[in-house]
């Protein structure tokens, strides 16, 4: 029998402290930017670089704006939709240095789940307003409609690719937070096994 154990174990602080920032990268080369600050609760554009150790200043994102999606690494990097004072469709891609706007979302939303890389990202289950189960996949320059997921929820965790992708957890109507877990193969979706907890507004990777 072999027993393996795992801890957290502290890293060093943000620059500047947010909720509901976009994230994504590795654990030695990760990637946040925008979100809102607190006090007060203004969105802002502040992104920045973690290299394991600590955070550096990055270049800022175009648009101010929270609860958006995200995909790919530090070096390439994917943010989508969010909230500034309404539902955003913008699209920009960072390449290490600097974000660039590309074509929007389809459909504006916040509160997604984001998966994937910077070339085959997924945007899916958000506020439209009303909570859907609508998903798109980018291809580096443009995002087409892909098949709906089972349930409309929000603030979903994620993780995956566009042919291996995870949704987990959220809100479902009316609202309900759910435990329910869904698998992408880049074309449907199917139910996997629900997780032990239910819960909203979680984070993912892997």
């Amino acid at each position: 029998m072999t027993v393996t154990a795992a801890a957290w174990a502290s890293g060093g602080n943000m620059n500047t402290g947010r909720a509901y920032a976009f994230g994504t990268g590795t654990q030695t080369a990760a990637l946040g930017a925008g979100g809102y600050t607190h006090p007060p609760y203004v969105p802002t554009v502040n992104s920045e670089e973690y290299n394991g150790t600590s955070w550096t200043e990055g270049t800022n994102l175009g648009t101010s704006r929270y609860e958006g999606g995200s995909a790919g690494t530090q070096t390439a990097g994917l943010a989508f939709g969010g909230y500034s004072t309404t539902h955003e469709d913008k699209t920009e891609e960072y390449d290490g240095s600097s974000w660039t706007s590309q074509n929007t979302l389809n459909t504006a939303g916040y509160s997604q789940g984001g998966f994937g890389i910077q070339t085959a990202a997924v945007y899916t289950n958000r506020f439209t307003p009303g909570l859907t189960a609508d998903t798109e996949e980018y291809d580096g320059t443009s995002w087409t409609e892909g098949n709906n997921s089972s349930t409309s929820r929000a603030d979903v965790g994620t993780a995956g690719t566009l042919t291996a992708g995870l949704i987990f957890g959220g809100q479902t109507p009316p609202p309900v937070v759910t435990g329910a877990t869904e698998e992408y193969d880049g074309t449907n979706w199917t139910t996997g096994n629900a997780m032990n907890n239910t819960r909203s507004q979680l984070g993912g990777s892997g």
